[in-house]
């Protein structure tokens, strides 16, 4: 008749309490310096053995490129939520496999929230709630698509590739 309301079984949800925190610094400096010159002539043209005026030097290219740069990069990431999630598997131990999803849609950027590890059910709270650092294994992904997503993402590979390749 009586029946711990923990979860225990497939598809039974639970509520993950995720809440990390992380940071990280790195530091570098660069020196590149890149220099190029071409310089054509048309020694004949229209039958003139020598060319002369505008024709002579037809095309005189010069580059010079220099970079020297330092930089820092600080990253600190603090993620809190909390997000339902479904027992996908029991363990022979009793141990439950669960996987979670959030999706928020805020202001046309969409942020998705996945969570996915092992829990014992004596760490489950009686309101089937859990804090993220009682999960064996524990993966957290967070992917947002949008407008700022779009402002911070690298150059695309046909501006890369000119870059190297243009000597100016």
């Amino acid at each position: 008749m009586m029946r711990d309301p923990r979860a225990s079984q497939i598809d039974d949800i639970i509520t993950i309490l995720v809440s990390d925190t992380a940071s990280a610094v790195s530091s570098g400096a660069t020196n590149t310096s890149r220099k190029s010159s071409t310089k054509n002539s048309v020694a004949a043209f229209a039958g003139l053995t020598k060319a002369t005026g505008p024709l002579a030097n037809l095309a005189n290219i010069s580059g010079d490129t220099e970079l020297q740069g330092q930089g820092t990069t600080s990253r600190q990431t603090t993620l809190t939520t909390n997000l339902s999630a479904r027992v996908t598997h029991v363990l022979p131990n009793g141990n439950l496999v669960v996987e979670g999803l959030k999706e928020i849609l805020i202001n046309s950027e969409r942020q998705t929230v996945g969570v996915r590890g092992v829990i014992r059910p004596v760490d489950l709270n009686p309101d089937n709630t859990i804090s993220s650092d009682r999960l064996a294994d524990l993966e957290v992904h967070v992917n947002g698509k949008g407008v700022v997503n779009d402002a911070v993402k690298r150059p695309f590979i046909l501006y890369r590739i000119l870059m190297g390749l243009l000597p100016f």
